[in-house]
């Protein structure tokens, strides 16, 4: 699971907000110019913030691994065609890898946003993203944002360890020699009363802390760094509307 880890990367000195930008100015840009030649150019420019973050690609892979399957069915559903070949020889199966290209192309591009948007979580504090969104995002609206996205970057990992422990348990109490059906089952199950009971101990929690709508926030500076950082999201930004 992708988590903030302390670090003095040149990603770690760049202001939350700045990341933010240059996270929504990347992905507005690959969505311009989804093209071989295009992606390509992106495909360096991910690989460029991996190195600022000090993020290793196949860590952020192992990050969105479930993600994964879902970017590789799209090419492969569309390289299949079903058609009516008449009543004597009914369906008919195909395969077009031409039809592949684009939806190959897509899936390609969200993999590229993926990996800039690990190098944000690996980067960056729960603190600091929170501050960032209710400093961009101004009244009750960005404190309900702010609050709403701590709470995920915070629950979100505890929910996957949970879901973890139970499927280790599983196997270590023979559960591979079961259906699959029950073994979903199972884990889904536990998965559930894991969630609901994190929630009870979490809502306590924040009532024992006296859960305030308008803390005090660390402070947020624009640095030299994020000068550049500033320019290139602008960048992105005018190439995505060129």
């Amino acid at each position: 699971m992708l988590t903030y880890r302390p670090g003095d990367s040149l990603a770690h000195r760049l202001d939350p907000r700045t990341k933010l930008l240059l996270q929504a100015a990347f992905a507005a840009a690959a969505f311009a110019h989804t093209t071989p030649r295009g992606l390509a150019a992106f495909t360096l420019l991910a690989g460029g913030f991996l190195v600022a973050g000090r993020v290793s690609p196949i860590d952020a892979l192992r990050g969105y691994l479930p993600a994964l399957p879902f970017l590789l069915a799209a090419p492969l559903v569309e390289t299949v065609s079903v058609g009516f070949g008449g009543p004597k020889t009914g369906l008919a199966v195909g395969l077009d890898p031409n039809a592949a290209i684009g939806p190959l192309l897509a899936s390609y591009r969200v993999l590229l946003i993926l990996l800039v948007s690990a190098v944000y979580l690996r980067t960056t504090a729960v603190r600091d993203s929170r501050a960032a969104i209710q400093r961009l995002v101004p009244g009750r609206v960005g404190r309900l944002l702010g609050v709403g996205v701590a709470l995920v970057f915070r629950f979100l990992p505890l929910l996957r360890a949970d879901l973890r422990r139970v499927r280790e348990a599983s196997h270590a109490r023979l559960g591979t020699e079961r259906p699959l059906r029950d073994r979903m089952q199972f884990v889904a199950s536990a998965g559930i009363r894991g969630a609901f009971g994190r929630a009870d101990r979490l809502a306590v929690a924040l009532r024992a802390r006296c859960f305030a709508w308008n803390p005090t926030l660390p402070a947020l500076r624009f640095g030299r760094v994020d000068a550049w950082g500033v320019l290139l999201a602008v960048g992105l930004a005018v190439g995505a509307f060129v």
